[in-house]
């Protein structure tokens, strides 16, 4: 019997418990920040171009992919933001009961996924876009569109940030919803 109570995790410290939350509120907040401002600039990259007496135009609503990396930036930034303002609550009630955590585990993995799959798909087209694709006959854009072109790998880069940020906030949670309270 003692050899069962013994394999099983104890309760951490209340130290413990707020060092976790104080990472956790310093990982939310940087994901945060990251989200709204991939989002901003992939909003704010226009760019006007001359090329053989044409105008071209490069705007972020003119791809699909785009408009929903945007989009998934943005939602998760405003979900993020109200995780940070459950995690306070946590923290300020002191409720570090594993529920609590599974719940931010939850919404961890559905940000980070969220996230994930907005970054892969403007990455795709950001691909096609500074390369092109012979095969297809699609000519890159960045040699005639190079600003708009540095503003959309800045946001690919600061959503791959937020990325990582969620995928170790996933972690965390999923360790402390585990763990058994007694």
């Amino acid at each position: 019997m003692e050899s069962t109570e013994a394999k099983l995790p104890q309760n951490p410290p209340r130290k413990t418990h707020k060092l976790v939350l104080c990472a956790q509120i310093c990982l939310r907040i940087v994901a945060i920040s990251t989200a709204f401002a991939a989002t901003w600039t992939i909003v704010n990259a226009k760019e006007t171009v001359v090329v053989f007496g044409l105008q071209f135009d490069a705007r972020y609503t003119y791809s699909s992919a785009f408009k929903f990396f945007a989009f998934a930036n943005a939602i998760a930034c405003g979900f993020t933001s109200l995780s940070l303002m459950f995690v306070l609550l946590i923290f300020r009630h002191g409720r570090f009961t594993p529920s609590n955590f599974f719940f931010l585990f939850l919404h961890d993995l559905f940000m980070m996924s969220l996230i994930l799959s907005g970054v892969a798909a403007g990455t795709a087209i950001g691909f096609v876009g500074r390369y092109g694709n012979s095969h297809a006959g699609w000519s890159e854009i960045c040699d005639r569109l190079k600003k708009y072109c540095d503003k959309v790998t800045t946001s690919m880069v600061l959503s791959y940030l937020s990325v990582i940020c969620l995928v170790v906030l996933t972690g965390i949670s999923a360790g402390k919803s585990r763990q058994i309270m007694v």
